[in-house]
């Protein structure tokens, strides 16, 4: 039973690859997006919660909402870069990095 489980395994890239197609095609390139998104979420979550901040609080240190914060958080929201570089900064005392792949 064990090599039947084994043999169905599938690599996280053929999965995608398999749903979404390969890199470069647009649903992937939305997929990829998309998941970028999630992660900056979830990265400003993990950094607030860091700091024993509430969403409410994050927002009055940089000047946008509690609304905003829990829609970025939440994956809800496209979010500018300079909303994202003042929430880093004034919100949470950091700096923020960007790298480019080509």
């Amino acid at each position: 039973m064990k090599n039947n489980q084994e043999n169905k395994l599938v690599s996280w890239d053929d999965h995608l690859d398999k749903k979404y197609g390969k890199p470069g095609t647009p649903a992937r390139d939305k997929y990829e997006e998309g998941f970028e998104n999630f992660k900056i979420g979830v990265l400003i979550q993990e950094a607030r919660k860091q700091q024993h901040l509430t969403q409410e609080e994050l927002a009055e240190k940089c000047g946008t909402t509690k609304n905003y914060i829990s829609r970025i958080e939440n994956n809800a929201s496209d979010i500018r870069l300079s909303t994202l570089m003042r929430i880093i900064r004034d919100g949470l005392g950091g700096h923020l990095r960007l790298s480019v792949e080509l």
